[in-house]
């Protein structure tokens, strides 16, 4: 069963009913801000234009299944060099010149998979298909449509059909009956997709907006009133919700797979775990889940706008049923910092930080810093020895906090220096004297490790604070602030990039990432996307400081415990499997895909290619450890007095026992103590 995580994302679009001169106007005052605020603003010229059409275009067809190659060619010829042009001159019909053309097409499109509905599929007919990593260019004729969704429609029968078994026989023997039933629910789904399409009047507005920002950073974003709060919320440990968690179950369909008992949804009295999700609605518009995408799912969920959801479900297969839900303010327990104990020979402490979360509404509540001084001092009444600081995951967030809690680990001194849209400079200080925690510290870091956490981890690696075991990062050293697009616009903001940042060594790890001390091989690391891969990201650059700083351990003995720590990697049976795994991963990503013939036999064998490997990763034992780890006396004492947090705490001790990465960062701590 897969978990979603439903997450915001901020380049949805909708299509028809522009209103091009409030568009226009929008525009305008998005780049006002833009070129006012912006760390590096660029013009609008040619290449924004370029920029903003082929990323509409990739958008609205990334399969290459809808625009004709003439439509596209004339589109291209007016619009690809001149949105700068139409932008300057107030002038936003392209937008409507484009969603009339693709309104065009998606009902084509939708008269095409109608017909094929009603028709029988051959398929003994021969025929390959071929797949595309990237985009591709437009290549559609009009007498070739009709082709190209019977060839479409046809394979995602069948890989739906050699999903169902292993057992190729088996396939064959009970083909007609599962290619009849696939065929109904893929052509449903995508007609429905399509009709939800039509009746949404919303405009291509905030997606050309997005584009727009997105042209000078990939952190730049157009946010509306509900999707900035949305964002706001993303950030905090406690925000409106509904109170349940959902899985997609073998059928790809949407179950309730977990009720908070103090939440909202749970207090109905209704809802129960294992119920289907059928449909969504904030009482102005439903979303079927059939054949709506996750991301306008999440969208729904997780606007702080939408305070009353309706859900429809269906229990057992019996009829559906509607839930009227009222959000309500939760402690957002995956996005809580927590802490344990672990024990070999010594006792180490460890503490987790999913976000650097912050009270950014100034609602009273308090942020990942005081969090984490709270854990602290729960481990040293334990009488630690060592820390393991885990910011695996953790995509940043405040960076208020970040410097915060920087601060605590260091006496004093610069922490960053900061450079605006002036190119003034301007240097960060540890905000506190002292140190809260002064014994040996290593930080857990990987590919998704960004921003905040980066500049986090930066701060304690270039003071010998601490060691940075993982893989590589992210590579974002920017920063962010949400601006209104007029002194009294409640509705219209910017999340706009003002600050490049840099290590006290002058170094910037933008675009490069922060590299770690000891290289810890991890699953999927080969492929997780960097920061690098955006095309309007910085590159990376530095500057020249002066700072006078003094470090917190030798350089000899960490090379010493760094190098007894790559002697033991080099020899663990466990990061050896990861990296025989990651090598099979890397190698079906990045093989070029030839065309395959259009059979059952080819389907299901490269298929199967992927289904072997994906068994492969999540049989993958990584049980061979079993670490001693247990709450500190004091969150034993909380536990026992807020006992519907014990199913959460269990879930987290017992995913550490098994977390060889926490098992070799223990060993680096004891070899640490033992050689100083």
């Amino acid at each position: 069963m897969k978990k979603i995580s439903l997450v915001l994302f901020l380049t949805t679009f909708s299509l028809f009913g522009q209103n091009d001169a409030k568009t226009c106007e929008i525009l305008s005052k998005i780049n006002a801000l833009i070129q006012r605020e912006h760390i590096n603003p660029k013009p609008v010229d040619d290449s924004l234009s370029v920029f903003v059409f082929d990323r509409f275009i990739d958008e609205l067809d990334p399969s290459r299944n809808v625009f004709l190659k003439s439509e596209y060619d004339i589109l291209s010829q007016k619009y690809r060099l001149n949105i700068d042009n139409f932008i300057k001159d107030r002038d936003c019909t392209f937008l409507t010149a484009i969603s009339s053309v693709y309104k065009k097409d998606i009902l084509r499109n939708k008269a095409i998979l109608e017909k094929i509905d009603k028709e029988t599929i051959d398929y003994h007919l021969k025929d390959t298909i071929r797949f595309y990593k990237k985009a591709f260019p437009i290549y559609l004729q009009d007498n070739q449509a009709e082709k190209v969704w019977r060839k479409k429609i046809r394979y995602e029968i069948l890989d739906a059909i050699v999903q169902v078994s292993k057992n190729l026989d088996s396939i064959k023997t009970n083909f007609n009956t599962l290619a009849l039933h696939s065929k109904s629910t893929i052509i449903q789904n995508e007609l429905c997709r399509i009709n939800s399409i039509l009746q949404n009047e919303s405009g291509l507005q905030e997606s050309l907006y997005n584009h727009f920002c997105s042209y000078f950073d990939p952190h730049t974003a157009y946010f509306s009133d509900d999707s900035k709060s949305s964002f706001v919320a993303s950030l905090s440990k406690e925000h409106l919700s509904l109170g349940l968690n959902v899985s997609l179950n073998e059928k790809s369909e949407i179950i309730v797979a977990e009720l908070d008992p103090n939440g909202p949804a749970f207090l109905t009295g209704k809802i129960k775990k294992g119920d289907q999700i059928i449909s969504i609605s904030n009482l102005k518009e439903t979303l079927l889940v059939s054949c709506t995408s996750l991301e306008s799912i999440s969208n729904m969920i997780l606007s702080e706008a939408n305070k009353n959801i309706v859900l429809t479900l269906r229990r057992n297969s019996g009829k559906s049923f509607e839930v009227l839900v009222e959000k309500q303010v939760i402690k957002d327990e995956e996005n809580t910092v927590y802490s344990f104990i672990v024990e070999k020979e010594i006792k180490i402490g460890y503490i987790k930080i999913p976000s650097f979360y912050s009270d950014f509404e100034g609602n009273g509540g308090k942020g990942c810093a005081q969090d984490v001084a709270k854990e602290i001092i729960k481990l040293q009444k334990d009488k630690i020895e060592g820390l393991v600081i885990d910011l695996v995951d953790n995509g940043g967030g405040s960076m208020e906090e970040a410097i915060k809690l920087a601060g605590m680990f260091i006496d004093n001194g610069p922490i960053s220096v900061v450079i605006d849209n002036k190119k003034v400079q301007a240097t960060i200080e540890d905000p506190y004297k002292g140190m809260i925690y002064k014994d040996p510290i290593v930080i857990l870091i990987n590919g998704n490790s960004a921003s905040a956490s980066e500049f986090f981890a930066s701060v304690l690696q270039d003071y010998h604070r601490a060691l940075l075991i993982g893989s590589t990062t992210l590579g974002k050293a920017t920063m962010q602030t949400i601006v209104p697009l007029a002194e009294n616009d409640t509705e219209n903001f910017v999340k706009v990039t003002v600050n490049k940042f840099y290590r006290i060594t002058g170094k910037s790890h933008q675009s490069l990432g922060v590299f770690p001390n000891i290289a810890l091989p991890e699953i999927y690391e080969t492929i997780f996307p960097k920061e690098n891969d955006f095309p309007t990201a910085f590159k990376n650059d530095s500057i020249t400081t002066f700072f006078k700083f003094t470090t917190y351990a030798k350089s000899n003995l960490i090379e010493k415990v760094v190098e007894n720590s790559r002697l033991r990697i080099v020899n663990n049976d466990y990061f050896n499997a990861i990296k025989s795994i990651n090598k099979r991963i890397e190698d079906l990503v990045n093989q070029p895909k030839k065309a395959i013939p259009l059979t059952l036999d080819m389907v299901f064998e490269e298929q199967n290619k992927v289904t072997d490997l994906w068994e492969d990763i999540n049989s993958f034992d990584s049980g061979s450890i079993d670490l001693n780890v247990y709450n500190s006396n004091l969150n034993k004492f909380l536990l026992a007095i807020h006992p519907s947090e014990k199913t959460n705490n269990q879930f987290q001790l017992n995913a550490l026992k098994t977390n060889h990465y926490l098992n070799e960062a223990i060993t680096i701590i004891e070899d640490f103590n033992a050689l100083k």
